[in-house]
């Protein structure tokens, strides 16, 4: 396990926390597009984040629930990691 989140590992718990498949490519390409343009709703992005806390122990960014886009959900997240580092 990294200490940064990645798009694939991003589009793995997309689909086993919030059911919502979307290719590693497709993340990419899309990644500045909103989370409710992917399918995903502030529920699925919860779920994701307790995934998160869960496989690396430490609490995410309040604000990571809330985010608006992948990308900015990895910024966030990957800050929270790092500084925890």
């Amino acid at each position: 396990m990294s200490d940064r989140i990645t798009v694939e590992e991003l589009s793995e718990l997309m689909k086993k926390a919030a059911g919502v498949t979307v290719a590693p490519e497709e993340l990419k390409q899309r990644c500045d597009s909103g989370f409710d343009a992917l399918g995903i709703d502030s529920l699925g992005l919860l779920g994701i984040v307790g995934e998160l806390e869960n496989r690396y122990g430490t609490p995410m960014p309040p604000d990571a629930e809330k985010s608006k886009s992948p990308r900015q959900f990895l910024e966030l997240t990957n800050s929270a990691l790092l500084a925890g580092a």
